[in-house]
């Protein structure tokens, strides 16, 4: 059986009354679905998704992190519930339902998800809300389980032949005292191998390559180790903003399309990546919002971009995933001005990050005892929300399939992610999912900073738009 890392745990010790740890996402289908059909699909192909059959184990007095252990008598009745939204049924409406199941904690006595079929929505569609908990899965590994509940056609695809494997009892009671004991004991020696890991990267780390001297001193371990010469990475402090500091409770959400080809045109003009104008529209939408809200910063917004760790083909249950911080030009009036700024910024970020910082914290992260371990967690994410926050929020950009799938028949037309904020990051997420030929983006806002969230998603729009305009003005 599994034991969670020491990430995955401290997505449980991240969550408090105000920071919950959910990613989720809202599938908007052609077709109204019926519950026991969906039921009957999850018996099938849940003994394939392990995320989903697994519960927590704790470790007796927090000694160490907790195991996973399958649940063999998983409630379908509780875990797939439905809603209905009154007339009109419209976005709005949608949107407000997410935004206060988002906001609610996962029962960590059961596997850690909820799905919710929310009937009534306009035009003949309905939402399918799905949410489980960062300590399960990354963005990635969330993407995957989605995948095994969808098909490429109408007609369900029958269950694989092999017989699907079954974890593993967790240790008694006994035994995990025993094996915390002993992590407990190698603590000390794994940290100074931790140390000697970590100097070369105190420059690529939010917060840490702030402090005095960490530049420097990454540098010289650099030259000494005999490592290449890499550019220096600029020195990103995070202008406040209206969305800086402690999230309430209650939070946000809205989303908008975004039409994939029209993001390639802007691409191509340009000689740029897609994700340098999904980037570059995030931050011309802020700059609007910020406009009519307090005033744009005379800096950039520093954004948080997760980073996958995974290899190509890997698989397993868990986090492997990082954060890089980004520039986001929404001091740059011009919109293609401001697009280059964020080609170059992005640029030099790849050139310069390395897998290596990540896997460091990674290392720092499973050195701390566990029972220590929530404790300076959340004394950090305090700490850091109310004095200095490294980032102003979290931009994200995920490749999904562009061909159509579907649910129980019923074809998904849109899928827009809905995403963790949090004391350190922000009271703002913009996470993009491309899916057949659409940029679908999920905005999750805190609702005292951001209330209204579909002023930032329309503002998503408009700033497409500009780059649109000034693609014409570009020499052929």
């Amino acid at each position: 059986m599994p034991q969670l890392t020491a990430l995955d745990a401290q997505f449980l010790h991240f969550e408090t009354a105000t920071n919950v740890a959910n990613i989720a996402g809202l599938a908007i289908l052609d077709g109204d679905l019926h519950r026991a059909d969906l039921q009957a699909l999850l018996e099938q192909r849940l003994p394939y998704v392990p995320a989903l059959r697994r519960k927590l184990a704790p470790v007796p007095f927090g000694l160490d992190h907790p195991y996973w252990m399958q649940e063999d008598d998983l409630d379908l009745d509780y875990h797939v519930r439905e809603i209905g939204l009154p007339p009109p049924g419209d976005e709005r409406q949608l949107a407000e339902q997410v935004s206060r199941l988002h906001a609610r904690r996962l029962d960590r006595r059961r596997p850690l998800w909820e799905i919710y079929l929310v009937h009534g929505l306009s035009g003949g569609r309905m939402g399918l809300y799905t949410k489980i908990h960062h300590a399960a899965v990354d963005g990635v590994g969330g993407a995957d389980v989605l995948a095994a509940l969808l098909d490429t056609g109408p007609r369900p695809a029958p269950p694989p032949e092999a017989e699907p494997e079954r974890d593993s009892p967790p240790p008694g009671q006994a035994e995990m005292l025993a094996r915390g004991l002993a992590r407990l004991a190698g603590n000390p020696a794994h940290a100074v191998r931790f140390a000697s890991m970590a100097v070369p990267y105190l420059d690529e780390i939010p917060v840490v390559s702030s402090l005095p001297g960490a530049r420097f001193v990454s540098g010289l371990a650099r030259t000494l180790a005999g490592a290449r010469q890499v550019p220096d990475l600029p020195t990103l402090p995070a202008p406040r903003t209206p969305f800086s500091g402690p999230v309430s409770e209650h939070r946000r959400f809205a989303y908008v399309s975004l039409p994939l080809d029209e993001l390639k045109r802007v691409r191509k003009a340009f000689g740029v990546t897609v994700n340098d104008v999904v980037m570059t529209v995030c931050a011309g939408a802020l700059r609007r919002w910020l406009a009519a809200h307090g005033g744009v910063p005379a800096q950039p917004l520093v954004a948080g971009v997760p980073f996958s760790l995974r290899d190509a083909g890997a698989e397993g249950p868990g986090n492997q995933v990082t954060i890089m911080t980004a520039p986001l030009a929404v001091h740059v009036a011009d919109p293609a001005e401001r697009l280059q700024h964020v080609r170059q910024a992005m640029r030099r970020l790849k050139d310069r990050f390395s897998p290596a910082s990540a896997r460091w914290l990674r290392e720092f992260s499973e050195s701390m005892p566990a029972a220590l371990m929530g404790l300076a967690s959340r004394s950090a994410f305090a700490l850091l929300g109310q004095a200095a926050p490294p980032i102003n929020l979290i931009v994200s950009n995920v490749p999904g399939p562009q061909f159509p799938l579907y649910v129980c028949g019923a074809r998904l037309l849109h899928h827009y992610p809905v995403s963790v904020i949090s004391d350190v990051s922000g009271g703002v997420n913009i996470t993009a999912f491309s899916y057949d030929g659409s940029l679908d983006i999920g905005v999750i806002t805190d609702r005292a900073m951001v209330p209204d969230a579909w002023e930032l998603a329309g503002h998503l729009r408009d700033a497409l738009s500009e780059l649109r305009n000034a693609e014409a003005n570009v020499p052929q």
